[in-house]
């Protein structure tokens, strides 16, 4: 018989798992909590996945950054666990970690959510560069989509294809003259993601800061951390990073959210006016399917292991 590693269309599967060379640290503001967080980066065991770690409660208990481990999705992802052990906007590190090809490591927080630092990747793509990366003994997990798996809601679209290489395609469309309509799509190999996605803000309307922090979000938001419109303008006073740095930080989010899927996807991803809570419906309906993916390589992080929260919860007004 011959070894299903040979077998898959095209996919590059000799690639071995990377972690980080040395540990490395930053302090910053949480964007929803507005607390000071300090953050650790370090290395991690072969096969161990992305683990976070909350230093600051008894026990540093341990939630892994998976999938089946997202409980709420309310303008971020927050992952946790049945004991009520959570970790808010996990979405940027993850991006990063995915465009620096960061397969272990553990992730110590002193609070309840990750430093929203300037609002994009690029801090954490600095942080892991400043740490370096390692190859270790174990094939790289990837995940080939065999067939298209599509989920829907109030217009939101979000959906996997099979493709030979990792690709993310968004298009979103906002009242606002300041942002319309926007599309974009980019295969992330070569280092595309560091060069055309890491740096792209996320953003919000001036209109909706009141009601947000009065629902206990953006407490920790501002022009430093956040691109910020009124209207038709964005308040910022430098301005845009790119001329869509909208639609591209649509991209960041949805390649940190399916970071969380435990492994390399291989495959296309679509999104339509989507959001956290839309890519996580959707990685549970494609692993909901055993006729839609084939898991190569190391298995361990894609499934779930040990207790499983309830499915993401969705707050009444929140973006998906």
């Amino acid at each position: 018989m011959s070894n299903p590693l040979t077998r898959a269309r095209g996919l590059d599967l000799a690639r071995r798992q990377r972690t980080l060379l040395r540990s490395v640290n930053c302090v910053g503001v949480g964007l929803h909590s507005g607390r000071k967080v300090n953050l650790t980066l370090k290395p991690a065991t072969a096969g161990s996945g992305i683990i976070f770690r909350r230093v600051d409660l008894a026990g540093s208990p341990e939630v892994p950054a998976r999938w089946d481990h997202v409980v709420d999705a309310t303008m971020c992802t927050t992952i946790g666990t049945e004991n009520g052990v959570r970790i808010g906007t996990v979405e940027h590190l993850m991006a990063a970690f995915a465009g620096c090809h960061v397969d272990n490591a553990i992730v110590e927080v002193d609070g309840p959510e990750v430093p929203v630092m300037d609002g994009s990747a690029a801090p954490f793509v600095f942080l892991i560069d400043c740490a370096g990366t390692i190859e270790q003994d174990l094939p790289r997990t990837v995940i080939e989509i065999l067939k298209p798996i599509k989920v829907e809601h109030a217009g939101k679209v979000a959906e996997l294809l099979p493709s030979d290489t990792f690709t993310v395609a968004f298009e979103i469309d906002f009242a606002s003259g300041a942002i319309a309509q926007q599309s974009v799509e980019f295969e992330l190999a070569n280092g595309t993601f560091n060069k055309e996605v890491a740096r792209a803000r996320t953003f919000g309307f001036a209109e909706e800061v009141e009601k947000m922090r009065a629902a206990g979000l953006a407490l920790g938001g501002s022009l430093d951390n956040a691109v910020v419109i009124e209207g038709d303008k964005v308040l910022n006073a430098d301005g845009l990073r790119y001329q869509d740095e909208f639609v591209r930080h649509k991209v960041l989010d949805a390649v940190g959210d399916l970071k969380l899927a435990g492994g390399e996807i291989r495959g296309a991803y679509r999104g339509s006016r989507a959001g956290h809570q839309m890519t996580n419906l959707l990685l549970r309906a494609l692993f909901a399917d055993p006729t839609a993916y084939c898991v190569h390589g190391e298995t361990a992080s894609v499934m779930a292991e040990a207790e499983v929260p309830a499915p993401v919860r969705r707050r009444a007004g929140a973006r998906a």
